[in-house]
């Protein structure tokens, strides 16, 4: 399996020259391709600076590796699409609302290393790799507390699974 690290100087200077966010950063390190790489494979992302669940796919599909739809779960190898939860995840919200409060990482399982996830927050360790329990217990909440009106809550809404 070929992933990547990335660093914070890689992860800056793809923020300020393109927008690079959290499915762009997700995708490289899963990928074992650079930032700058993944670009040009995410349609429309110049102009949004986002990636949907759709623009992902096509995402993968451009760069050609075999990869499925796990479900609301952790792919042993893949990619995770997290939704913040708060008042966008309430009964009546229209679904498009919750979309602006989302958040792609990788995920690595190992029985060896354990699992990893790859959060392009975390690029400060020069990897962005970390333990899923630190992802969880330490990573999340911070970002949760960055998002205004955010619950302290998240859940999986798509698990991509990667052919390794």
């Amino acid at each position: 399996m070929n992933i990547s690290r990335i660093t914070a100087e890689e992860s800056d200077r793809a923020y300020e020259v393109w927008g690079a966010n959290c499915g762009p950063g997700a995708i490289a390190a899963i990928m074992g391709m650079r930032l700058d790489d993944v670009r040009g494979h995410i349609p429309e992302f110049d102009k949004k600076r986002y990636t949907s669940p759709t623009m992902m796919y096509a995402a993968l599909k451009s760069i050609g590796r075999p990869w499925r739809k796990a479900g609301k779960v952790w792919p042993n190898f893949g990619l995770v699409r997290i939704q913040w939860e708060g008042p966008w995840t309430e009964p009546g919200v229209p679904a498009k609302v919750a979309y602006w409060h989302t958040h792609w990482i990788a995920s690595w399982f190992t029985v060896e290393r354990g699992h990893g996830v790859f959060d392009i927050n975390a690029c400060a360790n020069d990897t962005g790799w970390i333990t899923r329990k630190q992802w969880e217990t330490i990573l999340a909440p911070y970002i949760i507390s960055h998002v205004p009106r955010a619950y302290p809550s998240w859940h999986v809404t798509h698990g991509i699974e990667i052919d390794a």
